[in-house]
């Protein structure tokens, strides 16, 4: 694989599993050194060890991201490791799917918290950091759930939806620094955090209207988050990429 992210420092929250981790992977693969982040030791170290394993540079940043403190020791624990930082990738969420009437704060607050708020503290740390000349790039993980919803996911749409604006604004504030920020709009990719909300007639049912005739692997997400973080993409900001076979804005 290219060496096209060699020798930069990246970020990845919520690395220690899914989507995460496969991103954490993929941009080791291409060069760059890799800061795991996620909740849990044992996660973390899992991702670091899977990256080392193949060749790799990773190190672990176990540290809550539901809280701007949190966010900033993350990205700061990257940027004293490396001496820079040039990439964000805001991947992680927590998702409860619930009917309006059953929502409680405390869910709709935690869900806030990291899936929300967390891209904008992480924007912020990130930039703070980001060297003035060089800039860097973002990627935020959004959701096919922002461009059509299904019933019982108006906190998690919501959330996604507006992860859309925070990357046209934060592009449109950042771009004279030279940080582009994008996003990718996964569809319902098999993790260990989906399998709550999956089941064989609800993947079978995808497959079928899903014009590539399959569903999305933790690896299609992650290949399309290194090419927007990489100079391939260097042109490219405030856009969004729905990864999703064709579901989104197809009819078959």
């Amino acid at each position: 694989m290219q060496q096209d992210l060699a020798g930069r420092y990246a970020l990845v929250t919520g690395a220690g599993a899914g989507i995460g981790k496969a991103t954490a992977l993929t941009l080791a693969a291409r060069g760059a050194i890799v800061g795991v982040n996620d909740l849990r030791d044992e996660l973390v170290t899992g991702t670091v060890e899977a990256v080392v394993a193949t060749g790799g540079h990773a190190f672990p940043v176990v540290k809550n991201v539901s809280t701007r403190q949190g966010v900033t020791e993350a990205v700061n624990t990257v940027c004293e490791k490396g001496g820079r930082f040039d990439i964000l990738i805001n991947n992680a969420a927590w998702v409860r799917y619930q009917p309006v009437q059953d929502i409680a704060p405390e869910t709709m607050d935690r869900m806030l918290d990291i899936g929300f708020k967390a891209v904008i503290w992480g924007i912020q740390a990130a930039t703070a950091v980001m060297d003035r000349a060089r800039g860097g790039a973002i990627v935020n993980v959004a959701s096919t759930a922002a461009l059509r919803s299904a019933v019982n996911s108006i906190v998690y749409s919501g959330i996604k939806s507006g992860i859309l604006g925070i990357t046209r604004a934060a592009a449109a504030e950042l771009g004279a620094r030279h940080i582009r920020v994008n996003a990718v709009c996964p569809s319902a990719v098999p993790t260990e955090g989906t399998i709550r909300n999956r089941n064989e007639e609800r993947d079978a049912r995808r497959v079928a209207t899903t014009p590539l005739g399959r569903l999305g692997t933790v690896d299609d997400i992650a290949k399309a988050i290194a090419y927007l973080a990489s100079d391939d993409a260097g042109f490219v900001t405030a856009q969004w990429m729905a990864v999703d076979g064709g579901l989104t804005f197809t009819n078959i």
